[in-house]
Order: C-alpha cells, then sequence, then structure tokens
C-alpha cells in the first residue's frame, strides 16, 4: 500500500504532545527484545474481536461481513511490509484520531518517567513498561518506518486509514484502495532496514507462540494457525504449564516476567465458573490511582463482557487475571452487573479465596510473601479501613514494621500477640510518615524500657483503619502518642532506671510554671511515664485524634494548624530536674518553656511554629553559656 495514493489531500494532524514524546523514544531507542511489538498489536486485535463478539450479541448485524473472528499475519517480502490484520469491531476517522493521535491519560508521561528511571538503575525493564502503560500499538515504530492503520467498523461502509512516520505528524482520511477489509483493522507495518528479521515466517511463528499462544482467537501465517486458540483459564491446572502461564500473565497484565502468585481453579456447584489470577511481582504504575479500580476480566462462557466488572474488592486492585462465569446470560449489560446476584456471589467467593491464598502464601512462602507485601501491603491495608465483613482475615495477612523487627523484617499480629508482656493491655502503635523518624521517637522510650513491643505504622491508610478497628484476638490499638501511656502496671526490665527520685513537690511548680507560660499553645503539660532518657516530648490529647491523622485531615482540608499538643516532660531528666529546682524557687519560666515545646515539636519531626524566635533564644542561651 502506498501511503501516496492513499491519502491524497489529506491535512497532517499533530500528536499531542506527550504521544510525539513517546515516538521520538520508540524511534530513537535501542531495545534489547523488538519483538514485543507484535505481542501488543496482536493483542490489540484480540481486544478488537471481543469488543464486537460482545456487541453482537445485541446487533447480529455487525457480524454479516467480515467472516469469523480471527487475526491473520502477512507478508509482502518485495515491499518489506508486515501487515497484521482482525474481523473485529473496527474503527471509524474520529476513533482513529482519538485513539491514535491522543492519549486520554497520563500514561505515556507515566512511562517514560517510569523508563528514565529504570535507565538510572540500569535495569532492563524497558520491554516491560511498553504492555504496562497501555502505550503498546506505538511500538510499531520500533520496527516500522512507515505505519498505516486501515479500518472499517462493523456495519460501516467506508473504510478510513490513518498513516504516519512517528516524526510528529499523522494523517487521516477516507481510503480509496480496493483491498480495504470489510470488516476489522489492518496495521500495515513498512519495516526499517534493520528489522528484516520480522519477515521471516519462522521468527514470527517462534513470537506468537511464546507470547500470543493463549489468545483464544485464531491466528494465522498465511493459511497456517499458529496459535492453539484455547482459552487458558478453562485448561485443567495439571494442563498448563509455568511457561503458559508467564506468556498469560505477561498478556493480561502488560509485563514480562513472573507472577509471584498464580490462582487457577474451577468452581462448580450453584455456580460454575473458572478463575486464573496472578499477583505481580512488582507494583503496576497505576496502583494508586485516585479511581482505585481493579484489573480483572469478566467473561461468560469464554465471551469478553468487560474489565470494569469489579470482581475483586478495590484493595485487591493489584490482581490481574481473568474470571470466566458458566451461568450469567450472554447479553448482559455492563450496567446491570452492579446488581446482578450471581456477580455478587462469585465476587464474594473469588476475594475470599484470594484472601485464603495470600493467607497460605503467607504462612508457607514467606520470603515469596514478604516481597508481594513490599509491593502491596499499603493497598491492602485499606481493606482494613473499608472492609468490616473480611477485617479478621486480612489481620492474618497483614504484616508491620515493630521496634523488634530488624530493618525490612515485619512482624504478624499473632506473633505480636504471642510476646505481649504480662498485665500488658493492648497492641500498642506509632503512627507516622518516616518509618526512620516513627523508630527514633521519644515517645517509644519508656515502652522500649519495659521490652513492649510496638508497631510502628508509617503508610497513611494506618492512621485511618486503627480509629476504627475493635480490636485483634480480645486485644485493643493503643496510640503510643496519644493519652496517657499506661504503662504502670508493666515493670521495667532494668530496675536500676526506676529512679523517680525527683522532688514531686517542685515538679508541680514546673508544671503549673510551663503551663502559665505557653497558655493556650498546648493543651496541658504532664508529667510523663513514656520518657526515659529524652527531657519532654509531645502527645495527643485523650480525645479526638492522634497527631498523625489529624496532619493528614488537616492537608486534605487545606488547613495550615492541628490542634494544640499535651507538653509532657521527664521529671528524672537532668535537665527538667534542674529546671523544677528553679521553678520551685519561683524563677520565670517563660523562655525555658518555649525552648522545651520547640525542643519537643523537633523531636517529633516537625518545624517549630515560630522558627525564628526558637533560632532567637537558643542563640541566648548558648550566648550565657559560653559567658
Amino acid at each position: 500500500m502506498s501511503s501516496s495514493t492513499t491519502q491524497s489531500g489529506a491535512k497532517p494532524k499533530e500528536f499531542q504532545a506527550e504521544v510525539a514524546k513517546l515516538l521520538h523514544l520508540m524511534v530513537h531507542s535501542v531495545y534489547s527484545e523488538r519483538e514485543v511489538f507484535l505481542r501488543e498489536l496482536i493483542s490489540n486485535a484480540s481486544d478488537a474481536c471481543d469488543k464486537l463478539r460482545y456487541e453482537a450479541l445485541k446487533n447480529e448485524k455487525l457480524m454479516q461481513a467480515g467472516g469469523d473472528l480471527r487475526i491473520t499475519i502477512s507478508l509482502d517480502k518485495k515491499s518489506k511490509t508486515l501487515i497484521i490484520a482482525d474481523t473485529g469491531i473496527g474503527m471509524d476517522a474520529k476513533e482513529l484520531a482519538d485513539n491514535l493521535g491522543t492519549i486520554a491519560r497520563s500514561g505515556t508521561q507515566a512511562f517514560m518517567e517510569q523508563l528514565e528511571t529504570a535507565k538510572k538503575k540500569k535495569e532492563d525493564k524497558d520491554v516491560n513498561l511498553i504492555g504496562q502503560f497501555g502505550v503498546g500499538f506505538y511500538s510499531s515504530f520500533m520496527v516500522a518506518e512507515q505505519v498505516d492503520v486501515v479500518s472499517r467498523k462493523a456495519g460501516a461502509k467506508k473504510a478510513t486509514v490513518w498513516s504516519s512516520d512517528g516524526t510528529g505528524t499523522y494523517t487521516v482520511s477516507d481510503y480509496k484502495g480496493d483491498d480495504a477489509p470489510e470488516r476489522g483493522t489492518s496495521i500495515r507495518l513498512k519495516l526499517r532496514k534493520d528489522a528484516k528479521e520480522f519477515l521471516e515466517d519462522q521468527r514470527l511463528q517462534y513470537i506468537v507462540r511464546t507470547y500470543s499462544d493463549h489468545v483464544s482467537h485464531p491466528i494465522y501465517l498465511g493459511e497456517e494457525q499458529v496459535n492453539s486458540g484455547s482459552a487458558i483459564w478453562a485448561r485443567g491446572k495439571s494442563d498448563v504449564t509455568e511457561e503458559q502461564h508467564r506468556e498469560f500473565f505477561g498478556h493480561v497484565a502488560g509485563v514480562i516476567g513472573d507472577p509471584a502468585m498464580t490462582i487457577h481453579y474451577r468452581a462448580e456447584g450453584r455456580n460454575e465458573y473458572s478463575v486464573l489470577l496472578y499477583v505481580p511481582g512488582e507494583k503496576p504504575f497505576d496502583l494508586f490511582d485516585p479511581e482505585r479500580k481493579g484489573k480483572q476480566k469478566l467473561y461468560v462462557r469464554r465471551v469478553f463482557i468487560t474489565d470494569e466488572a469489579e470482581m475483586l474488592p478495590s484493595y485487591l486492585r493489584f490482581v490481574r487475571g481473568v474470571i470466566d462465569s458458566e451461568d450469567m446470560p450472554l447479553n448482559i449489560s455492563r450496567e446491570m452487573l452492579q446488581d446482578n446476584p450471581t456477580v455478587h456471589t462469585i465476587r464474594k467467593a473469588v476475594t475470599k479465596r484470594v484472601l485464603n491464598e495470600l493467607k497460605k502464601c503467607a504462612d508457607k512462602k514467606p520470603e515469596v510473601f514478604a516481597n508481594i507485601w513490599s509491593a502491596f501491603g499499603p493497598v491492602i491495608k485499606e481493606g482494613l479501613y473499608e472492609d468490616m465483613e473480611r477485617r479478621d482475615q486480612l489481620y492474618d495477612i497483614c504484616r508491620f514494621r515493630s521496634t523488634t523487627s530488624d530493618g525490612k523484617e515485619t512482624v504478624g499480629l499473632a506473633d505480636y500477640v504471642s510476646r505481649m508482656k504480662e498485665n500488658q493491655s493492648g497492641i500498642y502503635y506509632l503512627t507516622g510518615d518516616d518509618a526512620a523518624k516513627a523508630e527514633v521517637s521519644p515517645q517509644l522510650e519508656g515502652f522500649r524500657a519495659r521490652g513492649i513491643e510496638v508497631l510502628l505504622l508509617t503508610d497513611p491508610v494506618d492512621a485511618f483503619w486503627v480509629r476504627t478497628s475493635l480490636g485483634y484476638d480480645g486485644k485493643s490499638f493503643k496510640s503510643v502518642t496519644q493519652g496517657g501511656a499506661d504503662l504502670d502496671e508493666v515493670p521495667l526490665e532494668d530496675k536500676k532506671d526506676n529512679k523517680d527520685q525527683t522532688d514531686d513537690a517542685a515538679t508541680a511548680s514546673l508544671v503549673t510554671a510551663l503551663k502559665t507560660a505557653l497558655g493556650d499553645t498546648v493543651q496541658d503539660v504532664a508529667k510523663s511515664n513514656r520518657l526515659t532518657s529524652s527531657p519532654v516530648c509531645i502527645v495527643a490529647g485523650d480525645q479526638g485524634f492522634d497527631r498523625t491523622l489529624e496532619k493528614y485531615l488537616a492537608q486534605q482540608e487545606g488547613k495550615t494548624s492541628i490542634s494544640a499538643p499535651v507538653l509532657e516532660i521527664n521529671p528524672d531528666h537532668a535537665l527538667i530536674a534542674k529546671l523544677a529546682e528553679r521553678a520551685g524557687k519561683g524563677e520565670d519560666m517563660g523562655e525555658a518553656a518555649k525552648l522545651l515545646l520547640d525542643q519537643a515539636v523537633i523531636l517529633e519531626g516537625e518545624v517549630p511554629a515560630d522558627a525564628a524566635g526558637f533560632a532567637e533564644r537558643l542563640s541566648k542561651l548558648m550566648q550565657q553559656v559560653y559567658e
């Protein structure tokens, strides 16, 4: 096909800026496995066939022209052209421009940012990222100097051609040739000089069988069908090899590599359905997309229905794969899925099975589960806040860093409870936004001195779910940074540290003086039993939220301040003892009070409310010391 004869009079249009950048990247970068372009084009062709099969359930006339659903690969060695054609839904002029000239979401920018990061880390992730970010069509330009897409939408009279050489513009026009598909799309690649390998039958057969053997529509190379064409999820568990799972995982997840976990089974009884799901080994780029949509594909008797059925709750949105029902009607609409009782039953059962498999993995393959948790733990914990029905199941899966774990090691709640000290009344936790800061928090000193383990909760969702939790195994969750520390019933491990020989009257005088000096900048000033080596710390009051949650809520509401804290002092610290002595003599505590509060705020990892005032007071103090 000659682009000059098919696009006469067509006005060139510029690509969306991000697409132009992506095309430049594709054209000028050297990829280690360029064959991925064929996988991507076949995957798109398969989707087009699936869409037509679904639409034809409501309008049989759409299938009248074009024959059976199939994908065909053909070669024109003389013109060095590779053609990938399908008899799917097809596209009209507007759809060609919208789908191939622009990208509605931020996929391209995210793709390039991740690719740049991978290059800096010297990671070979370029091929993985192409499919993951939904930019697969553009991989054509890795091997082609000219791409022409001829398409006729099912039921339409005329065909349209989209053409580009990948240098910044494209054209869309009516197709004038006599070889347009009766229905579907034909992608014609004029191959580059260094891409001649893709004109060889054996090379193409190998690529199809390696990456696309699972595609349920027949794929022909010439007259020969080169894929098995059977749905992998409908096969028996023992009939699917690891390599086939790897291949299909690449198809549904858009990556190349092995899944961290595979869940493959068939449910029988009142509802019959097949399930093939994968837990990826790495985070997908859209894991924290605000829409939080799942990516499981729903089929009915091997007919693709939708990938927006939300077959798993949003906190399991990282799970990829297929659920194929034998019971639902083929003509079920996407709108009806939300209220369909069969969908509800399957969704509930599959969610339970996925959680059970995660628990089994955690128990029997802790190293594998550690990687899963590292990638998806923050998302799974969303279920602790949202899914009351399955909270106990989730508790058995969740892992946390704690004051007794080392580095990346995590602990489960069952292990925590088994190590609780005698007279310990709850499961203690510390929320924060940084694990390193949390580990050195002064509020932990009294707990460490008593050998009490504290969970370090540093994901944003942690500050929310602990507020709504009723506890675990009869033990309530207690923040170490809110209210009283409640430590008196648990003895210190080192009895020598239990000094408490300060002058109570002098300490009371200091507390009163500090309250007077600080006024409404604090809720209260109190003697602490949670401090052992630091002179002061700040905590939240008994009522309301802990400070981490209040900070998150303030950010969401656009506030710049949060509630005044409680200032706790350590009466056994030399500085506090000295100040108590002076307070007992009636000395003014105004400057000292402000310095103590600022010190406590800094220990919390925050900035003093009046940084300039703090610097000035500190300078004066240092001048007095060195005079």
